[in-house]
Parts: C-alpha cells; sequence; structure tokens
C-alpha cells in the first residue's frame, strides 16, 4: 500500500531540524527500498523549509502511521502536523526514475484536498512534467479524498494547473525539491 506523508514544519524549527538532519537522514534509510519519492518544501524565498513529503509503499495504515510518527524530526517537535493519506502511484514509477532528472527547472508539490465527488483520477495528458501522480485516499483504499502529485513546472500557477481549479475546496502548491543525502 503506497501512502503519501506530509509533515509540515512549525515556524521556527529550522535549528531543529538542522540538528536533527542526520537522525531524519538515518530514519530514512531504514526505508530506501520502500520509498517512492521524498524531499523538503520551501517557502516562497526557496531557502526556508516548510516541510518534508515522503511518498512510501508499507505494508497498512498502521506500519504507515509507525513512519509518520517515529519520524525523529516529528517526535522532537519540528513539526507543527501531518497530513497522512493512503496514495496510489498513477505513474507506476519512484522520483529516481522520473526522465528529468534531479536538476532543472522549478518542482513543486501540488495538494488538491478533494470535495465532492472524484476528479483528477487518471493521468493527465501532456504533462511530462510529473514526477509522481495519485490520488488521495481514505484507509481503506475506497474513498477519494483527494489528489497529490510532484511535478516540474515553470511557476506555481503552471504547477497548480495539473488539477482542475474548480473542483477541490483547496489546492496548496508547494516549493519542492528532490530528497535525500547529499
Amino acid at each position: 500500500m503506497e501512502f503519501l506523508c506530509y509533515h509540515r514544519d512549525r515556524p521556527g524549527s529550522l535549528p531543529l531540524r538542522e540538528e536533527l538532519v542526520e537522525a531524519h537522514w538515518s530514519y530514512m534509510d531504514q526505508y530506501a527500498e520502500q520509498l517512492i519519492a521524498r524531499g523538503p518544501t520551501f517557502a516562497e524565498d526557496g531557502e526556508t523549509p516548510t516541510g518534508s513529503v515522503h511518498i512510501v509503499d508499507l505494508p497498512d495504515p498502521a506500519a504507515a502511521r509507525a513512519f509518520a510518527f517515529e519520524e525523529p524530526n516529528y517526535q522532537a517537535g519540528a513539526y507543527r502536523d501531518v497530513l497522512l493519506r493512503r496514495w496510489r502511484n498513477l505513474l507506476g514509477r519512484t522520483m529516481w526514475e522520473f526522465p528529468g532528472g534531479r536538476t532543472g527547472g522549478n518542482r513543486y508539490l501540488v495538494l488538491g484536498l478533494g470535495s465532492g465527488g472524484p476528479v483528477d483520477v487518471t493521468v493527465p495528458p501532456g504533462y511530462d512534467g510529473l514526477i509522481a501522480y495519485g490520488p488521495l485516499l481514505s484507509d481503506d483504499g475506497e474513498t477519494w479524498l483527494g489528489t497529490a502529485v510532484l511535478v516540474r513546472a515553470t511557476d506555481p500557477d503552471a504547477a497548480r494547473a495539473v488539477l482542475t481549479e474548480d473542483r477541490y475546496a483547496d489546492i496548496e502548491v508547494h516549493d519542492w525539491e528532490f530528497g535525500g543525502r547529499r
């Protein structure tokens, strides 16, 4: 089962995150074979971290909760909240298999938070910048709750345009970069 986990930073938590960077990476190393995508999100300045997204393949919702809540930054209080949802990998690949590679262009996490019936449940044609794409689902995988996308795009508006604007309660667009050890 695939899950999207988005830890959102607590304001002012950068010194704590910097202190725990090796503990975070070591924790994620334990999940290297299960990770589909990972990486930090940033404020508009492109420098200040605002969160950390991980898409991971785990056996069940209990394992996903353990993954999310045993993470060292979460345990230390660096995060203000966690979005944890089942997710379906419609591209069938990891971010490391993205033909566009790690560099060049802007990258974004786009979260469409559901409202009403399912939308954007298939890969949109003509977007060669899709890094990861899939629906957000309830724990049992039956109820559509939104859509999550990692995309290379020219700007936040182009990233947002991947989703059907008027069919979501809210669409969040976050600057994002490929994660992992540098």
